[in-house]
């Protein structure tokens, strides 16, 4: 594997633009969903539509990519998001858009993610070697941090100066860079794996029986589902925190989501010195506890303290790659490679699982008790889960895999 970077590193760059074109768009319709409504029920659906098909399909999605050429995944997935992103655009051009429109459109992206992230996931631990993973999925929590500096500001000014239309044509340019190097460069499939010759259902009760037996992954999945149910609703409630709460506009709202940018990349710079503790998910459980406090501090601060939701956001940004950084690194180098779509998507669709029940509730429960209920509610959950992970063996050995053999998929 001397040549992976020469294979990888262009997908990837064609994968961050795409991103980066997803996020100016995706930052552009929340705010104009925001003027246009000033809608916390609009707003939470809207996050709920988004989510519910990586919900619902993941697990079924995830056993195509592992029977599927990922390589062939990946471009189709991308073509259909730049398609739908076009047409959006051409709403938005003819004066016909309506906020339904939005919903149907994040519904179909949300559909090419649900194949497309487990197929780019599980490409990733064939094309790099297993010792450089780690720094991968630090070089990816970094970018991520970058693109939370730039990406708001960048969204905000570029409203000061196009159409949303034109917003949506970038996104659409840059999905036309993510499927260029696709084309020109082989994506390995796993070795000595002829999946056809297994039935589709088969598959499926594999990756299911994958995840029950490793119960200590199963045990922080329920968790993580548990907290995203409160944790989406917050997200999702951002703009109108920044809006009604504090008064603010939409360059307040990319100050906020940039300070988390600036925590993200001081994060990963401490994780890489740092290291982290002898076992990777005590240090998960630590940067848990570490984002309950900025979540609850972002829930408690009066309206004249902007200022102070900056510093809480950027100290959620430093908590969060010691919480998701070790638990990637786990996971790409336990799961064996022929199981990793099926496994990723399962896990995806269970930790999110609770999330559009929360959604559902957010308008009405905002309109009720207050926007900043939520982000009091996810921060307080944070805290319990942090600190109940340490007493919990099961999830403590996490980090030596499902302890029964799956027939047919060695551990």
């Amino acid at each position: 594997m001397s040549d992976w970077k020469a294979r990888y590193i262009p997908i990837w760059i064609g994968q961050q633009f795409s991103l980066f074109g997803s996020a100016l768009a995706q930052f552009a319709l929340v705010w104009w969903l925001t003027q246009e409504t000033g809608s916390a029920t609009v707003l939470a659906t809207a996050s709920l539509v988004a989510l519910l098909p990586s919900v619902l399909l993941g697990p079924f999605a995830g056993t195509f990519v592992d029977r599927w050429r990922r390589k062939r995944v990946m471009i189709v997935a991308d073509g259909i998001i730049a398609l739908v992103s076009l047409l959006l655009a051409l709403l938005f051009w003819s004066g016909r858009i309506q906020v339904w429109h939005i919903f149907l459109v994040k519904v179909i992206r949300a559909f090419g993610s649900a194949f497309h992230w487990p197929a780019f996931t599980a490409s990733t631990s064939l094309m790099v070697p297993k010792e450089h993973l780690s720094r991968v999925a630090g070089l990816n929590q970094a970018l991520f941090g970058v693109m939370n500096i730039v990406t708001p500001p960048a969204a905000a000014f570029l409203l000061s100066l196009l159409p949303i239309y034109g917003i949506l044509g970038i996104d659409v340019a840059t999905a036309l860079l993510a499927i260029l190097p696709l084309l020109l460069l082989p994506i390995p499939q796993p070795q000595d794996h002829h999946p056809q010759k297994e039935p589709y259902f088969a598959q499926l009760r594999a990756g299911f029986a994958y995840v029950w037996r490793w119960r200590g992954a199963l045990y922080l999945l329920l968790g993580a589902a548990a907290l995203n149910a409160v944790l989406s609703p917050a997200s999702s409630l951002l703009p109108l925190l920044v809006a009604k709460h504090f008064g603010k506009g939409a360059l307040e709202l990319g100050l906020l989501e940039s300070a988390f940018g600036v925590g993200m990349i001081t994060g990963g710079i401490l994780l890489s010195a740092w290291g982290g503790f002898k076992r990777k998910i005590h240090t998960t459980l630590t940067g848990m506890i570490g984002m309950g406090m900025g979540v609850i501090a972002l829930g408690m601060l009066p309206p004249g303290w902007f200022y102070g939701a900056v510093l809480a956001m950027g100290f959620i940004g430093v908590a969060n790659p010691v919480t998701n950084g070790p638990l990637m690194a786990i996971l790409q180098s336990t799961v064996t490679p022929e199981m990793q779509g099926r496994v990723f998507s399962l896990m995806g669709s269970i930790a999110t699982g609770a999330s559009p029940l929360g959604l559902a509730l957010a308008g009405p429960l905002s309109d009720l008790l207050g926007i900043q209920f939520w982000f009091f509610l996810g921060g307080l959950g944070l805290l319990l889960m942090g600190f109940s992970g340490f007493f919990i063996p099961a999830l403590l050995r996490i980090e030596e895999g499902p302890k029964t053999r799956v027939p047919g998929h060695p551990e």
